[in-house]
């Protein structure tokens, strides 16, 4: 288990994960223009994955239009403004269909605008034509309502949004507080039912705490961790299509700090699996993620990989 998690790490996982990322900044990626907001992109064949990993974590409206016909009568200003006032709860981006014709081709595209929402990597939703400002803010709403409790992340961009911030300046100092030195104290005493009862108090008077949220999944796996069974790893070899040894290996392998086995057998069992086998198969890989910083380079990595089999 030595080396698996890093608990001193919470804090920094939490600020980590309050600097929003951008979907076009990944390699091939392009941005929005001059003065563009960060959670406004131009998207391209290019910078597509990126975009796709992005609905991992929060919804992406993404807005097909065409530049053989006038921009003014394809692109929501509505949207626009939404998504830049909206603390990264969602990411709108934005597709020139005449640039990216597979992309057209993947989503069906019959007339522009056309407007698809992806979550978790795959279409849930969309909307053929203009909406007017009026619906366009609506419909932004009851998609948020609609995803919240799947995507946490919502609720921290809208948190960061009333509160007047757009995630570029840096997280301000907290100070101590003591229900998290209750719950740290019987963390490190090994108390693993009173330290989540402690940070689930947390939770239950404040649902958007991250910190809070962080370390609950934190203590939830170190609890496991002390009951894997190592033997797990071989039935799961030769019992690929039991997502419950899946599962039950890929915590035997964290808990081995073997970080990376564990996130690839779950996102090999999302690859083959379908229906609520591989909901579950993803959630918990999603979990394992809540364990390192955002930006460790095997999260990065194993989400590129998920959003892959997802899509």
């Amino acid at each position: 288990m030595a080396g698996a998690v890093d608990l001193s790490a919470l804090k920094a996982r939490s600020e980590a994960a309050n600097r929003p990322q951008q979907p076009g900044g990944g390699a091939g990626g392009g941005g929005g223009g001059a003065g563009a907001s960060q959670y406004v992109v131009e998207a391209s064949e290019a910078n597509f994955q990126d975009v796709v990993e992005r609905s991992v974590q929060v919804p992406v409206v993404i807005e097909l239009w065409a530049s053989r016909y006038p921009r003014e009568e394809q692109v929501s200003s509505e949207l626009e403004r939404l998504a830049t006032n909206g603390g990264g709860a969602w990411v709108l981006a934005r597709v020139d269909i005449d640039q990216a014709p597979r992309i057209a081709q993947a989503f069906g595209v019959q007339q522009v605008p056309m407007i698809v929402i992806v979550a978790g990597g795959q279409p849930v939703d969309a909307v053929n034509g203009a909406m007017p400002d009026a619906q366009a803010a609506q419909w932004v709403k009851s998609l948020l309502d609609a995803l919240r409790d799947r995507m946490p992340a919502i609720a921290e961009g809208e948190k960061r949004a009333a509160a007047g911030g757009d995630g570029d300046g840096e997280p301000e100092e907290e100070p101590e507080d003591p229900r998290f030195t209750a719950a740290e104290d019987a963390l490190e005493a090994g108390d693993y039912v009173a330290a989540e009862a402690a940070y689930q108090a947390i939770l239950d008077s404040e649902p958007a705490n991250e910190q809070a949220t962080a370390a609950i999944a934190q203590v939830r796996f170190l609890a496991r961790a002390e009951q894997a069974d190592p033997t797990a790893i071989e039935r799961a070899d030769a019992a690929p299509d039991d997502v419950d040894l899946q599962i039950a290996a890929a915590d035997a392998e964290m808990a081995a700090d073997r970080v990376e086995d564990a996130f690839g057998r779950l996102v090999a069992t999302v690859g083959r699996t379908g229906g609520d086998d591989r909901d579950r198969a993803r959630e918990h890989l999603v979990g394992l993620f809540e364990l390192f910083p955002a930006d460790d380079p095997r999260v990065t990595t194993a989400r590129r990989a998920l959003a892959r089999a997802l899509f």
